[in-house]
């Protein structure tokens, strides 16, 4: 009796099909090639992706708004997972302990990406000290940002009080007014 296959033979001679790579996107592959860069005469290796960054941090420091933006985007996506892997303290207990955190280096770093800067006290004004404000840019960037509440009329003073060139902010209409 002949039939579809003989006793003891596999049914496929090739042999089973070798399993495809997982669902790799095109980026994945160009991301983790690595390339050699020379920085200050040095010579290192980078992925596609950390030369990337690392353009665009530049681009931040020379004036780029559209990469600063990208910067404060990578700065909370860090600062996120920073959070989550972080342990989660202990709550205090009445011992008299108190926390008290730095904004020095959030200071800093909006100086140095642009976003703000230091106001001295004008001539004749009482206020004797520097103010830190934002520049008029970044203000606007975010009283613009889409799907944000509607700001109080305290918030826009406050948004005005802090704002290097206040008058030149545009304001969102508001609907239904």
């Amino acid at each position: 009796m002949s039939g579809r296959f003989q006793k003891g033979q596999s049914g496929n001679p090739a042999g089973r099909p070798k399993k495809r790579r997982p669902h790799v996107s095109a980026f994945d592959i160009i991301f983790d090639k690595t390339l050699t860069v020379t920085q200050h005469g040095i010579e290192r290796e980078l992925t596609v992706d950390e030369a990337l960054q690392l353009k665009t941090y530049q681009a931040a420091l020379k004036g780029s708004k559209m990469a600063v933006r990208a910067v404060l985007k990578m700065i909370e996506k860090r600062e996120a997972a920073l959070a989550a892997r972080a342990p989660k303290p202990e709550p205090a207990k009445s011992s008299g302990h108190r926390f008290i955190y730095e904004s020095d280096s959030a200071d800093e770093a909006m100086e140095i990406l642009g976003i703000a800067s230091i106001e001295e006290a004008p001539a004749g004004v009482g206020w004797g000290h520097r103010k830190r404000k934002l520049e008029t840019w970044a203000a606007q960037a975010a009283i613009s940002r889409p799907g944000r509440p509607r700001l109080s009329e305290k918030d826009m003073n406050n948004a005005k009080l802090l704002t290097k060139n206040p008058d030149a902010l545009k304001w969102p209409r508001l609907r239904g007014r």
